[in-house]
């Protein structure tokens, strides 16, 4: 076994326990109510991605999501008319993505695969979408390498990951407050340097910023008070000129 492999199995352990963004919803998991709150919380802290992603665009085109969780951003893809491929390394992930879709009416190929090493030929997919997976994972060069390889000459790949130069990353530090899954065995920041080196492979990259601070009902207690009543609309007040380098998300729209 490869120390990457050995790693591997230390992450789909973790991610098998720590499905994002479970705690949004008092309805239970796999519940229709519960599909529908972690839908709504997605899209509330994630509003960009209904700019920046033409989740209706891929009718009749196949898209795969790779670290596809509970399916959410997929289930967009599908109502748009695409054909939808995800694969997660948890299966707990894909047992409830496999369910989100069974209530939605919507048809899908899912399956607990490791994107390091995607069980599809080359030259396959449309699009591939692997939203906050690369600072996850063992090898993320390996990731990136597999996602170019199975998507078609001329086709998309968008990827994301945590900005290290970011108003999140300073924020946590200053008020002693631990990130999202900062227990996770693996948990990567990139510098938008470092990000690009590992899309050489590709055509063409464009970097975007975005993830900007909005008011979180996650927080609680006086820094909870302090971060919504306070915190987000100060910085949001702010030109956004002089703040979009420091955005948490760095997202990556690449073509092959």
């Amino acid at each position: 076994m490869t120390p990457s492999d050995a790693s591997i199995d230390r992450i789909r352990a973790y991610w098998n326990e720590h499905i994002h963004d479970l705690d949004v919803s008092t309805h239970e998991p796999g519940s229709p109510g519960f599909f529908a709150d972690l839908d709504e919380y997605h899209f509330e802290k994630l509003h960009h991605l209904l700019t920046l992603v033409d989740f209706e665009g891929y009718r009749g085109r196949r898209v795969l999501d790779v670290g596809c969780g509970a399916g959410v951003d997929l289930a967009r893809f599908a109502r748009g008319g695409a054909q939808a491929f995800g694969v997660d390394l948890a299966e707990s992930a894909i047992a409830l993505a496999r369910k989100n879709f069974e209530i939605q009416g919507l048809a899908a190929d899912l399956r607990v695969a490791n994107g390091e090493a995607l069980p599809f030929d080359a030259d396959q997919f449309d699009l591939v979408f692997a939203h906050g997976v690369v600072q996850y994972t063992a090898d993320g060069q390996r990731l990136v390498d597999e996602c170019r390889r199975v998507l078609t000459p001329g086709g998309l790949a968008i990827f994301q990951v945590y900005n290290r130069r970011s108003w999140l990353n300073a924020l946590s530090k200053l008020m002693k407050v631990p990130l999202e899954h900062e227990d996770a065995p693996v948990l990567r920041k990139y510098t938008a340097t470092e990000f690009e080196a590992l899309l050489r492979g590709f055509a063409s990259v464009e970097l975007v910023f975005e993830r900007f601070p909005v008011a979180s009902r996650l927080h609680g207690g006086w820094k909870g008070a302090l971060y919504n009543g306070l915190f987000v609309g100060t910085f949001n007040a702010l030109p956004r000129a002089w703040v979009r380098r420091f955005g948490w998300h760095l997202l990556a729209f690449c073509r092959k």
